[in-house]
C-alpha cells in the first residue's frame, strides 16, 4: 500500500511538472520564436496604439463600413464570452430562424435584387472570424461606396488589394480581412 501512494503522489509530481509547466514553456516559447505575431494575437498597431487584431472580427454595425459576419460569441465578437464560439443552434432553431430571417429582409432592403452570401447571415465556427468571402464583400460595395461617396470602381480596387487567396494556394477558400479593410478604408478614404 505504501509503495503504491508513493508512485501516485510521485506520478502526480511528475505529470504536473511535465504538461502543467514544461509543455506549456516550450508550446508558447515556440509560438514566440515561429510566429510572434499570432501568439501575441496578430495585434493591429496605429499611431502606438492598439486598433484592432488581424485574428478576432470586430462588430462594424454603421453603413459606411464593410459588416463582418454575424457573431455567436457573447453580444459579438467577445472571446471571453461564456458562449465563447457559435451558438450551436439547430437548422430548425425558432431563434435562430427568426435572426437569419431578420438578417435576410434587412441585406435585400441594402441591396435588392442581388444574391445574398451566405456568410452574411450564417456565423462561423468560432464565432470570431474576422474574414469575409469576397462575395460578401462585393454585395456590400454599393452601400459603402454610396455613404463613402467614392466610386464602385475604386472600392472594388481596395477590397481586391485585401483579398486573400487559398492558404498554401491550396487550403480554404479567398478571404477578405474585415477589419483590416476598414482600417484602410479610413485611411484612405476618410467619411466626409
Amino acid at each position: 500500500m505504501k509503495h503504491h501512494l508513493r508512485v501516485a503522489i510521485l506520478m502526480t509530481l511528475v505529470t504536473t511538472v511535465l504538461f502543467g509547466l514544461l509543455y506549456p514553456l516550450a508550446v508558447t516559447g515556440l509560438g514566440q520564436l515561429f510566429f510572434p505575431a499570432q501568439a501575441n494575437g496578430g495585434m493591429i498597431v496605429q499611431h502606438g496604439q492598439v486598433v484592432g487584431s488581424r485574428l478576432i472580427g470586430q462588430p462594424f454595425s454603421a453603413a459606411w463600413y464593410f459588416h463582418p459576419r454575424p457573431s455567436g460569441a457573447g453580444s459579438g465578437y467577445d472571446p471571453v464570452a461564456p458562449s465563447g464560439g457559435a451558438s450551436n443552434l439547430g437548422p430548425t432553431n425558432r431563434q435562430l430562424l427568426d435572426r437569419v430571417k431578420g438578417d435576410v429582409e434587412k441585406l435585400h432592403a441594402e441591396n435588392p435584387g442581388a444574391a445574398i452570401p451566405v456568410d452574411l447571415v450564417a456565423t462561423s465556427g468560432s464565432g470570431l472570424d474576422p474574414e469575409i468571402s469576397p462575395a460578401a464583400a462585393e454585395f456590400q460595395i454599393p452601400r459603402v461606396a454610396r455613404e463613402r461617396h467614392m466610386s464602385e470602381t475604386d472600392l472594388r480596387g481596395l477590397v481586391r488589394n485585401h483579398t486573400l487567396g487559398r492558404q498554401f494556394g491550396l487550403f480554404g477558400e479567398p478571404r477578405v480581412n474585415v477589419v483590416e479593410l476598414n482600417i484602410d478604408l479610413d485611411l484612405s478614404h476618410p467619411r466626409q
